[in-house]
């Protein structure tokens, strides 16, 4: 059975919010909801290969701490862009 895509939206929103972290909720969760519906199926799959990813390797990541690979650039860069624009987040 294939995943609709308002089934994957709700997926991906959901394990945006429930990270582990609050740190990662705080970042991918508000993330997920004002940008992916918009994004395109590719990016998509990279954000699905990123929340498969370790919570405190995308922190560093998004941090600057440890270098982020360069699959994940262009799409951390879009989310720590977002990030700094949400009260309480702009040290990022």
């Amino acid at each position: 059975m294939t995943e609709t895509d308002e089934a994957a939206l709700k997926r991906r929103r959901m394990r945006s919010w429930r990270r582990g972290t609050k740190e990662m909720d705080l970042i991918l969760g508000p993330f997920s909801d004002a940008h992916l519906a918009d994004l395109p199926p590719d990016w998509l799959a990279l954000y699905d290969a990123l929340l498969a990813e370790n919570d405190q390797d995308i922190y560093a990541w998004i941090l600057g701490t440890v270098e982020t690979p360069a699959c994940y650039g262009p799409l951390l860069g879009q989310i720590v862009a977002f990030a700094r624009t949400r009260p309480g987040l702009s040290g990022i």
